[in-house]
Order: structure tokens, then C-alpha cells, then sequence
């Protein structure tokens, strides 16, 4: 679909080489700010200390892709697909000891990275995704983007505005090749799902599933599987109920576990939602380098959503002392935008995400999700009901009032 030897395949091609980035010697000696690409044709900045940290990143890709090798070589090259280890670790009287050792290598391998060059199947399989797709017949993809081809919807409509403004300069995404398979992408899903169509943030996670992927049927089929399967529902649907709920639990949640930054922002009259809003509907695409966003999606097309609770506290949480000491909202936000940008390496995220945030379950982030849905919901009636006075309050008074002299 994309053609042979597109800039896209040659950059899948790549990857498996992981090449090491060399600042010249002038850039070296003036800790000047460097321009490079990264894995996956993002074009990063960074200083020469960066560029180290970037090095040291995928000299830890390598040992892990051999790690990887080493286990298919001994185990078979499908052995994570067996039925208990891609369900995750279900602890059964009937469990095989070898099936129970399967999957708590796979979690922890997971957590330190998928290869780059194994994340497409791996991702495909393990997500659902290659199950889902085997519901339906073969064509589906091809025969959907036929059938919705030249139709014009509100959401098409938004999708098209959109594309230019999708990681802008990227050498395959923005370009008219690039902007086609996304648009497909998401006007084919938003055909499919009309309760969701398209909301803004879908484009980011879909242009960074066409960079992963290697097909873009394999793309579309893995967005399917995010918004039915792994992520909560009603996420991006028109209200966004679900991306509220999202950020009451986030938000109690920074309470219990970072108890005085969330006391401090509490002060400074922050909400957080004005971060973790695109944090969320973006899963980090457009806030993490792409390295590090694709690291946190390993782990949340294997373990689930609560991935995503636990890389948002641990963003605070790196940060805490630098944020205890702001007086200004626009202090904290300079100070997190900066930190996810310069997140280079994924260990020093997932480490403080894991090992310093602590333990939380799906279900116990279920139970907080079902806590929040009322207020969510009677917050957004609330609203609606306002909006729709202000348009009845217009209706019958299409003119202001004239002030008598």
C-alpha cells in the first residue's frame, strides 16, 4: 500500500541497525544544541549530554534485541504467543509451572522493552489486535476504505485540517504519501466506530502506529484494539466522558500517592488536567520522544491502561522538589513541558513509574473509574444544559439591548 522502498520502509529497515549518533567535535567542545533523527525520523534537539543519554538508550536496545533472539531461539520463535502468556499471568491450580515462568519473563521483558524491529508483531499479537482481525473477512480493510472514499463527514472534515498540523516536518509523515495512509487510517476508523469518529489526538496515536507497524492495515487494526479493547471507553467519544473520568482518577490519585505536590499544586490553584489532558489523548506521542512514548506503549498494548497512571504520577514525581518550590501555574507546566521533552531515556521514567509510585491494579483503578463516572457525568449534563439556554437565550434575543441615552 505504501509502495516498495518507501522512506517509511527504509526506516523500519533501519532500525534494526540502531546506528550511534557523533556530534562533530565543534558541537562537542561547545555543548552547543545538536539536531539529529531518532529511530522512528523525528528530528530531535538536544545537547551533547543528550545525544550520550540517547547512545547509552540504544546500546540498551541491542542487549535487549539479543536477549529477545536468545529466548526464540530457545523457546520457539512464537513462545509468548501461547494462550495463558499473551492472557497475561493467570494464576490457575491448573497453570503449567513452564506457562507461569513464560509470562513473568515476558511482563519483565516487556517493561524493559520491545526491540524495535519485533514491536510490530509482538504489538499485533499480544494486544488482541490479530484477533480481532481474524473476526472478519480478509478484505475488510481494503473493502472499507473503498467504500468511504469520497464521502465528506464532519469528522473527514476535521481529519483533513488536521493532517498538516501532524508531526510537522517528519520525513514520511508529512508528506502526501504519509498524509494518505494516515487520513485512511482514521477516516476508515471513523467510519467504523460513529460513536467515536475522529477526536483531535487520534492523529497523533495513529501516525505513530503508521511508523511502528508495518502495514498500514496492521496500523488501523492495532487504533481498533486501543479504543475497544485496551483503553476505557468513551474516551474520545463527543463529551469526552471518559477522558474526564480520566483526570478526577489521575487526580486522586496524585493525592495518595504524591501527597505534598498535590497539597502544593492545590495551593497554587493548578489543575492538572491542563497537562494530563493531552498526556492522555495523546498517550504521550505528542509529549515524550518518540523512544520513550513507543516504551510506555509496550507495556499498555501487554499490562492495560493503568500504564498510563503510573508514567503521569512519575512525571511529578521526578519533579517534585523543582515543584514544590514554584509560586506560579505557568512555573509547573515550563517545568513538566520541559522534563517530557528531554525524557530520553525510558529506564529513567519506568524505573520511578514502577519501583517509586508503587503497585496499582486494573481493578482497583476500576472501582476509582466507577467512583468518578456520576459527578463526570452530571458536570457534563450540567454543561449541556447551560449551553443550550445560552442558544435558547439567543433565539429569542438575536439582538443585545440597546442602552438609552
Amino acid at each position: 500500500m505504501f509502495g516498495t522502498q518507501s522512506k517509511r520502509d527504509i526506516a523500519l529497515e533501519l532500525q534494526a541497525q540502531i546506528p550511534v549518533l557523533r556530534p562533530s567535535i565543534h558541537a562537542r567542545r561547545a555543548n552547543i544544541t545538536v539536531k539529529f533523527q531518532d529511530l522512528y525520523g523525528f528530528t530531535v534537539e538536544g545537547n551533547v549530554d543528550d545525544v550520550n543519554v540517547l547512545n547509552e538508550v540504544r546500546e540498551k536496545v541491542r542487549q535487549q534485541g539479543r536477549v529477545w533472539w536468545a529466548l526464540e531461539a530457545n523457546k520457539g520463535a512464537n513462545w509468548y504467543l501461547e494462550p495463558s502468556v499473551s492472557e497475561g499471568i493467570a494464576l490457575k491450580s491448573s497453570l503449567k509451572l513452564s506457562t507461569l515462568a513464560n509470562a513473568i519473563t515476558l511482563k519483565k521483558l516487556i517493561r524493559k522493552g520491545i526491540p524495535p524491529v519485533l514491536r510490530p508483531k509482538v504489538w499485533f499479537s499480544l494486544s488482541g489486535a490479530a484477533k480481532k482481525k481474524s473476526t472478519v473477512p480478509e478484505s475488510y480493510y481494503n473493502d472499507l476504505t473503498k467504500a468511504v472514499e469520497g464521502k465528506v463527514t464532519p469528522a473527514t472534515r476535521q481529519i483533513d485540517h488536521d493532517l498538516p498540523r501532524t508531526f510537522p516536518g517528519h520525513a514520511w509523515l508529512d508528506t502526501p504519501e504519509g498524509h494518505a495512509a494516515l487520513r485512511r487510517v482514521l477516516v476508515g476508523y471513523s467510519f467504523r466506530d460513529s460513536d467515536v469518529g475522529y477526536c483531535q489526538g487520534l492523529n497523533y496515536v495513529a501516525a505513530l502506529l503508521l511508523l511502528v507497524m508495518k502495514t498500514e492495515e496492521d496500523a488501523f487494526w492495532m487504533l481498533a484494539v486501543l479504543l475497544e479493547n485496551v483503553l476505557v471507553s468513551d474516551c474520545y467519544t463527543t463529551n469526552l466522558s471518559g477522558c474526564h473520568v480520566e483526570q478526577r482518577v489521575f487526580k486522586d490519585l496524585l493525592t495518595k500517592k504524591c501527597p505534598r505536590i498535590a497539597a502544593h499544586l492545590e495551593a497554587l490553584d493548578f489543575d492538572v488536567s491542563l497537562v494530563a489532558t493531552e498526556w492522555f489523548l495523546c498517550l504521550f506521542s505528542k509529549s515524550l520522544p518518540s523512544e520513550t512514548t513507543l516504551r510506555v506503549w509496550d507495556v499498555l498494548f501487554y499490562e492495560g491502561a493503568k500504564v498510563l497512571f503510573h508514567v503521569a504520577l512519575a512525571i511529578f514525581k521526578m519533579k517534585e522538589d523543582e515543584l514544590l518550590v514554584t509560586h506560579h501555574v505557568g512555573d509547573v507546566i515550563n517545568i513538566l513541558q520541559k522534563t517530557t521533552h528531554y525524557l530520553f531515556d525510558p529506564d529513567d521514567l519506568l524505573t520511578v513509574a514502577y519501583d517509586k509510585i508503587g503497585s496499582m491494579t486494573t481493578n482497583t483503578i476500576s472501582k476509582q473509574r466507577k467512583k468518578q463516572e456520576p459527578a463526570v457525568m452530571a458536570e457534563l449534563d450540567q454543561r449541556l444544559r447551560r449551553l443550550n439556554s445560552q442558544v435558547n437565550d439567543k433565539e429569542h434575543h438575536p439582538f443585545p439591548p440597546v442602552k438609552s441615552s
